[in-house]
């Protein structure tokens, strides 16, 4: 476990005299710089309405977070740069990489692929943490926060806190539209991105492990882990008493040894997404990738749910609401297969795709 990485100091300091490095400091001047070269350049290359078009919301945006968010997240030691976080950076990374690649195969070009990429993550990570919110909303809306800090805790994302399943709503619909407006078809656009969707999990269970969330229960296994008090397993197995409470000098125990389920589930997402990308060239139809992704992962979240002890059973069952969302979601894709096989069959020079 590793919440957080290191601290970016909020200062230079030279002998007595320091300088901020955020707010109204060395960042702003370097934004200010660069703002106005870009603008300008722009302006030369497309024009002053195409330049305000399409640079001004992101600067502003830029900028506010330069001035007023980075310094908000200053803990006392710097601006935290979490685990977490920078997983889930790496993940939209090395998804859109792999994207791109199998992109280039089928016609995508690689700025449509980085655009749907922002489009999907962003969407996304709504959903995901919406959902997130919703499963564990007494951690937001708990009577010892007011309005305010209920707010903060919603949309401090870096600090973790996703359910992968809630993303599924609001980033397939930002696919679909997306296609729909770049007039590409959908079927061939999510085998081009399921590969990479399912790297973009690995390295987000990673973060997940990181954070300390999303574990196993209690096993003797050789490869098991224990993690520091403080963190969520630490939590939960001192309120089921499976550990001692802090003693009055304040001396902690860590947790028992439990599975690492974070890894277990990386492990099974690069697993599959090396399998979708050696089926691509067996597709005889555009879709099949993307449904043979929705088949099996569904399956090994079911099986690797068992071995978690973060979610309670849920609707009267003894499934948790990803073990219920992952049979929706098989069912679904039995019904995607039956429409794909009414499709036509590609043209053989289309399973050439690769990687």
């Amino acid at each position: 476990m590793l919440t957080t990485l290191f601290h970016i100091p909020t200062k230079l300091s030279f002998g007595s005299a320091s300088f901020p490095i955020f707010g109204w400091g060395a960042f702003f001047f370097i934004w200010l710089f660069l703002g106005i070269t870009v603008f300008v350049l722009t302006c030369q290359k497309k024009g002053y309405q195409e330049a305000i078009r399409s640079l001004l919301l992101p600067l502003v945006i830029s900028g506010a977070v330069i001035v007023w968010g980075l310094p908000a997240l200053d803990d006392g030691n710097g601006i935290p740069v979490r685990g977490y976080g920078t997983m889930l950076i790496a993940a939209a990374v090395a998804g859109t990489w792999l994207s791109i690649i199998r992109g280039q195969k089928v016609g995508i070009d690689a700025d449509s692929i980085i655009a749907l990429g922002l489009e999907v993550f962003l969407a996304g990570i709504v959903g995901a943490r919406i959902f997130f919110v919703i499963e564990y909303h007494e951690q937001f809306f708990s009577p010892d926060k007011n309005l305010i800090q209920s707010l903060l805790a919603i949309i401090n994302i870096p600090a973790g806190g996703l359910v992968v399943f809630g993303a599924l709503p609001t980033a397939s619909l930002a696919a679909w539209l997306f296609s729909r407006r770049r007039n590409i078809s959908i079927t061939k656009l999510a085998d081009c991105i399921a590969p990479g969707l399912l790297i973009g999990l690995s390295l987000g269970r990673i973060g997940c492990f990181l954070n300390g969330c999303c574990y196993g229960g209690p096993c003797n296994l050789p490869w098991a882990l224990q993690f520091p008090a403080g963190s969520p397993p630490w939590f939960d197995q001192v309120s089921r008493g499976l550990i001692p409470s802090p003693s009055m000098d304040g001396s902690t125990v860590p947790t028992l040894p439990i599975h690492p389920a974070q890894l277990y589930a990386a492990f099974d997402a690069a697993l599959l997404a090396v399998l979708a990308i050696a089926f691509t060239p067996f597709a005889r139809r555009n879709g099949e990738v993307f449904a043979l992704v929705i088949t099996l992962h569904p399956i090994s979240r079911i099986l690797l749910e068992e071995i978690r002890v973060d979610e309670p059973p849920a609707l009267g069952t003894r499934l948790s609401i990803s073990q219920l969302m992952s049979v929706g979601i098989l069912c679904c894709s039995m019904v995607f297969w039956w429409w794909l096989s009414t499709q036509p069959r590609r043209v053989m020079k289309d399973n050439a795709q690769g990687t």
